[in-house]
């Protein structure tokens, strides 16, 4: 019990600088500073993440981030895959996926719009939180909102992409071609879901980087705030 108590002492004391480092360090900042170092991280983060999504194969050759077929439609396009009948279903998942990447530039003015809105009580929470802590807090305060704005986009972008028309000849293919308007805002709900989600996963994944890497901290306030 005593060893223990010894060692705890000197993981306790070995950690004391860097404790008392980030606590001097935020206790130096002053409201703007957090306001402005945790407005610049996010928008930076929220920017970043959207170009790479919004690029051709951004959401489709990411693993991480691809986006299937919604359950009702991927066991019939594993079994129709075995049979070489796959394609239609096959491009309608390709198509989703297209439809993710070009509604990226309007996901990234809503998440710009919406840092721009933090207020400096917000800021020093999020300063103080964990390595996420501004992506989460961007998450639950829009993301209502975004599933909202965003679906009309990303409706008219599965349209245009021709994601509808190979969603009406997959329905024929398995035999739900009545059901062409439920299928479409299924696909088009999934679709808009699937898409907030691999954005947040880069933003946050950004918002991780500025916070631990030095080299991500690319301008005087940020460096201030993080470094």
């Amino acid at each position: 019990m005593r060893r223990r108590a010894v060692i705890l002492a000197g993981l306790s004391l070995a950690a004391a600088p860097a404790f008392a480092q980030q606590q001097a360090l935020l206790e130096s900042l002053t409201q703007g500073d957090a306001s402005r170092g945790i407005k610049e991280a996010l928008s930076l983060a929220a920017t970043r993440s959207t170009d790479r999504l919004g690029r051709v194969d951004g959401f489709f050759a990411d693993p991480r981030v691809h986006i299937p077929l919604p359950a009702r439609f991927a066991q019939v396009q594993r079994t129709l895959r075995g049979l070489g009948l796959g394609a239609p279903l096959d491009d309608l998942e390709l198509r989703m996926n297209r439809a993710a990447e070009a509604a990226m530039p309007e996901a990234r003015r809503m998440f710009v719009d919406v840092v721009r809105s933090i207020t400096i009580a917000d800021a020093i929470q999020i300063v103080r939180g964990g390595d996420t802590a501004a992506t989460a807090f961007l998450r639950g305060r829009t993301e209502p909102r975004l599933n909202t704005l965003l679906t009309p986009p990303m409706t008219r972008t599965l349209r245009e992409a021709g994601a509808f028309t190979a969603l009406d000849f997959a329905a024929r293919e398995v035999g739900m071609g009545g059901m062409s308007t439920s299928l479409r805002n299924d696909v088009t709900r999934f679709a808009v879901t699937k898409a907030l989600d691999g954005a947040f996963l880069y933003v946050a994944e950004e918002e991780r980087a500025i916070r631990r890497d030095p080299v991500r901290r690319t301008s005087d306030i940020l460096r201030r705030v993080f470094g």
